[in-house]
């Protein structure tokens, strides 16, 4: 057993942070806390770690009753999103200073800290302060000083937000292998839908301080539970129900609105079943696909998202005539917009 979180809730004056909310972590997974801001996930990450403490429910690790444990009985290694180095101190210092506090033999710190010195690919850099390494170096440090104490659960509040998109991405993969590696229950938060669906085991995705799906990337994608899902993660068409585009597709339905994935807009430039006129009013290059802004003459605007390959073939350009249908779509009884 990882993390159970059972009917928890927070509220700080009028606001219910977090409502009710219940889940199960597995040991040794990596799983994301995914939001926009306000949705609860920084305080359920905070309940976990001790740092706040629930209103209601309960809170377990690895099989203990940690509700009203204080932070240092948890035995939880803590990440910020900004990286929180001692700066007078070298690496090898601020990745020793958990075992050190600890009063860890100093032959036991020394073989530790090289260890993870390996692990995170900065070996040589030990004698190096804060203020000489990369961002992306210094939030590897921060893990790095996280690891040392060997935590039963490590957490990680938005790791990489301060840092450009590059870096980002290169640490993506790399927090993604490390935890291959060290196989320790790891929850981040992250209002980053693509950083959650690269790097986790599983997806949590929160809203207003409940929790809306649970769920693998696949799963969380393809099959969303709730309006607010499909919207929040990956693009998508909102579009009315009595839109032509969904007649005689076997679309339609009873709800106010469907939901269309760019990817599944069909495009052609000839008639093909029951395929709707559409024009180009806009084509967006994205590198390894196209988007197309395409009206309809119902009046609404559709995005359709185009392999290059696709493009190619149809050889496309703006102010053309085209015909779209959608492959995929789906319908929710309420929409909750973001």
């Amino acid at each position: 057993m990882g993390i159970v979180v059972e009917n928890v809730s927070k509220q700080f004056g009028s606001f219910k942070a977090v409502d009710q909310v219940s889940l199960e972590i597995k040991s040794g997974s990596l799983v994301a806390l995914l939001g926009p801001s306000g949705s609860g996930k920084s305080t359920l990450l905070r309940l976990i770690a001790g740092l706040e403490m629930p209103d209601t429910g309960k809170i377990w690790l690895t099989g203990t009753d940690a509700t009203y444990q204080s932070v240092q009985e948890r035995n939880i290694g803590f990440v910020f999103q900004h990286y929180a180095l001692f700066k007078h101190m070298t690496v090898r210092q601020n990745i020793a200073f958990g075992l050190d506090i600890r009063k860890t033999p100093k032959a036991k710190v020394t073989a530790r800290v090289e260890e993870l010195l390996d692990l995170i690919q900065l070996k040589g850099l030990g004698s190096r302060y804060p203020s000489q390494l990369s961002g992306g170096q210094r939030q590897r440090v921060a893990l790095a000083r996280s690891l040392a104490v060997q935590p039963k659960v490590l957490l990680l509040d938005e790791p990489f937000g301060a840092l450009d998109a590059k870096v980002r991405k290169d640490l993506r993969a790399w927090l993604r292998r490390l935890h291959d590696e060290v196989h320790v229950t790891t929850v981040f938060v992250t209002h980053d839908q693509e950083e959650a669906m690269e790097v986790s085991d599983e997806i949590v995705v929160m809203n207003k301080g409940k929790v809306e799906q649970i769920g693998t990337p696949a799963q969380i994608y393809d099959h969303p539970a709730t309006a607010f899902v499909m919207s929040f993660i990956g693009p998508v068409n909102v579009l009315p129900s009595t839109s032509r585009i969904f007649q005689g597709n076997g679309f339609d339905s009873a709800h106010p609105e469907m939901f269309l994935r760019p990817q599944d807009v069909v495009v052609e430039t000839q008639p093909n079943g029951s395929s709707v006129p559409a024009l180009i009013s806009r084509l967006i290059h994205l590198g390894w696909e196209v988007q197309a802004e395409l009206a309809l003459e119902d009046g609404q605007v559709v995005t359709a998202h185009l392999t290059r390959e696709r493009f190619d073939e149809l050889k496309l350009f703006p102010q053309q005539r085209v015909y779209v249908k959608p492959k995929d779509a789906k319908s929710f009884p309420l929409y909750y917009s973001i």
